[in-house]
């Protein structure tokens, strides 16, 4: 299967199926509508699964750090926006866990008994919309999909919700809109001030393979945009010489002219000659004697031709491979079109590439701020709303508790991700600036987050508010994780501790939609007994409802972090990496593990092993049944798979990727933030830091400088001291 096929049935075989209901499914067939939703999910969850995970030209190999199944077709050419999908190793574990959440949230609706035509209708639009999220490479693409999203949740909310459901609703899309709104302000910022152009001096269009920053194959853009670029060919098929345009004179259309001589002897070798008045490059050919490697010799040999085209061997091709070099055959190249307006791109390959290797997005604007800086906040106040982060956090808590059950699971699953998904994509990549300048910022709401969240959960009596309110203390873990810029001067940019809190944060993400789409699942099981959810009325479930109680306190300990379930694996690594950022972050982080376990234990200890149940409907506790089961032991297998095998499960496919995105934020960091310092200057520094803080370094102390006083002294790994000495 091709990946546009595969790609495209994840995301729309939901849509298409949604509108067959909508139009041939009578609303009197409860059952057949959820099962034939339920068959959709299904299939969705196989096609991942057989798509990425078995042999085939699909498969996603674990070991790559770039984007795989992609596909690339123009979707309105005019502006640049395309029907561009793929994913790696940060999108392939939210694309798996959103299709098993959708499916167990499906199975969870057998609850929901009013206009259950339309609920699965908003269902599997609400899926549609999530899929595309993860899958989307085109800026413009990632917010329709993300606006798709947000009618069916409103609905979804609003109609089949609790008492409270209409002020929930609007208050979930108030929130969203308003942080959709200043995302569509940063995609047009950085639109407008983005040009393709001036990532071809940074790519290995220019640049040797092994010196080029930019690889510029990896941004998939489509051809349509070369004449744009300045970029020609030359007809046939490989091997074929390529043209880009360089310098000023590139405002000019330029023709370029291959004469092939009649004799060898006329000519002793191929030369290329400029035109200044007439803007025209001729090149002169030996026939039946040149080659294409002679042709990009003669060209870049003169310094004149230099200076207006640069010619290359096209990629794959043999430099050395004999061609027939007649006027026909290199005609294709003749003309080359002025490249005289910036080439703006929706692309989010190709903005990453700007962001990090251009000045596009510095341009100053208010407060001093860059472009760029500014950008961050508005991605990042809108993402941080659907994390959510304090102070942005308000609409979850009544979200929670006024949606029905499978959509709770929904919610904090899978739409949460959304948010970090955000940060970690796009956020970081194409603005560097922003996430440096704020680093210290980020890593704070994230800590407030945790702290918040926990306190607020220890105050809650609503056992739902309650599960809602850990959702904000976890994915504070998230945020803080992300946000971790530690490969700066002072650890010698040192990428270990970046890497394990951005992997710890991606960890955190997946358990998170684990272990918290069970505990909402087995709160709503309880619910739709007695209808209430008054922690202080429970008490002795265990005795009326063993089955339920096990797997309860099972995915409940794998929320509040135990070893060997999901939960702690995420926790640990974040916690970890902050003391190499600030240690006094560190120690608040690993602080709210105890207010966690105070309110999970709390709970657990009130609703099924506390004294006998006193609320209303006692007669209605009766033992789950096996659809219910299934659900809840789904869930614990996966909680159990994600704490034993964390590298096996997850870990293997994410390190690649995120490895590279942190390497590359690193280099950045030293080349535009924190210029590498002189060679004996940064050798005192490695040999200081391996004897011990006591040793001054062997520098003045004015060029020295001074980490903040919270950070921990910095550290040389063995190899790093190793390298040191070498170069001594």
């Amino acid at each position: 299967m091709l990946p546009i096929t595969l790609l495209s049935l994840i995301v729309f075989l939901p849509a298409v199926v949604a509108i067959v209901i909508a139009l041939f499914v009578p609303s009197h067939w409860h059952n057949g509508l959820r099962y034939t939703s339920l068959a959709t999910l299904a299939v969705v969850l196989l096609l991942c699964v057989a798509g990425f995970l078995t042999v085939g030209p699909t498969q996603f190999n674990a070991g790559t750090d770039t984007m795989q199944n992609v596909f690339n077709v123009p979707w309105i050419p005019s502006f640049n926006i395309e029907y561009y999908m793929g994913l790696d190793g940060i999108s392939f574990p939210l694309v798996m866990l959103t299709a098993l959440v959708s499916l167990l949230a499906m199975g969870a609706s057998w609850s929901v008994t009013k206009y259950v035509k339309a609920y699965c209708v908003l269902f599997l639009l609400l899926v549609t919309g999530m899929m595309g999220v993860f899958l989307a490479l085109d800026f413009f693409l990632f917010y329709v999909f993300w606006e798709v999203m947000l009618l069916p949740m409103y609905f979804l909310i609003g109609v089949w919700g609790g008492p409270r459901r209409e002020y929930a609703a609007i208050k979930f899309f108030l929130y969203t809109l308003v942080g959709s709104v200043l995302m569509l302000i940063a995609i047009l910022l950085l639109y407008f001030q983005s040009d393709l152009r001036k990532v071809i001096p940074a790519s290995d269009l220019y640049r040797d393979q092994k010196t080029a920053q930019v690889h510029w194959d990896e941004l998939h853009l489509p051809a349509s945009v070369n004449p744009r670029l300045g970029r020609a060919f030359t007809g046939g098929d490989s091997p074929r010489l390529e043209f880009i345009r360089t310098g000023a004179e590139a405002e000019h259309p330029l023709n370029i002219q291959f004469l092939p001589e009649d004799s060898a002897a006329t000519l002793e070798h191929t030369k290329a000659i400029y035109d200044a008045d007439a803007n025209v490059v001729t090149v002169r050919l030996r026939r039946d004697e040149s080659k294409l490697s002679d042709v990009v010799a003669a060209m870049e040999a003169n310094s004149r031709v230099k200076e207006v085209v640069r010619c290359f061997v096209a990629k794959g091709a043999n430099e050395q491979a004999e061609v027939d070099p007649t006027l026909d055959s290199l005609a294709g190249a003749s003309a080359i079109p002025a490249v005289d307006q910036p080439v703006h791109t929706f692309n989010l390959l190709a903005l990453t590439a700007i962001g990090q290797y251009t000045d596009c997005f510095s341009k100053p604007l208010a407060f001093g701020w860059s472009l760029q800086i500014w950008a961050f906040v508005l991605l990042f106040i809108g993402f941080a709303i659907k994390v959510p982060s304090v102070p942005l956090h308000t609409w979850l808590p009544d979200a929670h508790v006024e949606a029905p059950t499978p959509i709770s699971m929904i919610l904090a699953g899978v739409l949460l991700k959304m948010g970090g998904y955000g940060i970690i994509r796009i956020c970081y990549p194409i603005c560097p600036e922003g996430g440096y300048t704020l680093a210290y910022v980020v890593c704070l709401i994230g800590v407030v987050s945790m702290v918040y969240g926990a306190l607020a959960a220890l105050a809650q009596k609503d056992f739902k508010r309650m599960v809602a309110y850990s959702s904000v203390s976890h994915m504070g873990y998230v945020v803080l994780g992300l946000g971790v810029w530690s490969a700066r001067d002072y650890t010698l940019f040192n990428t270990d501790y970046w890497n394990m809190g951005v992997q710890g944060a991606m960890f955190q993400m997946i358990a998170h939609g684990i272990s918290s789409s069970g505990m909402f699942f087995l709160v709503g099981v309880i619910y739709d007994r007695v209808h209430h959810r008054n922690l202080d009325q429970f008490g002795g479930l265990f005795g009326k409802m063993p089955v339920y109680t096990a797997l309860s306190i099972g995915i409940f300990f794998a929320g509040l972090g135990l070893p060997g379930l999901c939960g702690f694996i995420g926790e640990v690594l974040v916690v970890l990496s902050v003391f190499r950022y600030d240690a006094t972050l560190a120690i608040i982080s690993a602080s709210v593990v105890i207010l966690t376990a105070g309110y999970i234990l709390w709970a657990v200890q009130r609703v099924y092993l506390g004294a006998e149940y006193r609320g209303p409907h006692p007669e209605a506790l009766t033992p789950s049944n096996s659809r219910e089961n299934a659900i809840a032991i789904v869930l614990l297998v996966f909680a159990l798979l994600l704490g034993i095998l964390p590298y096996q499960t997850l870990l293997r496919y994410m390190d690649p990727t995120i490895q590279r995105q942190v390497n590359s934020l690193a280099e950045w960091t030293q080349r535009v933030k924190e210029k590498p310092e002189q060679p004996g200057k940064q050798e005192a520094k490695a040999q200081a830091a391996v004897k011990g803080p006591q040793r001054p370094l062997q520098v003045a102390a004015a060029e020295r400088p001074e980490p903040p006083a919270t950070l921990v002294p910095p550290v040389v790994f063995e190899d790093q001291a190793s390298e040191s000495a070498r170069t001594r």
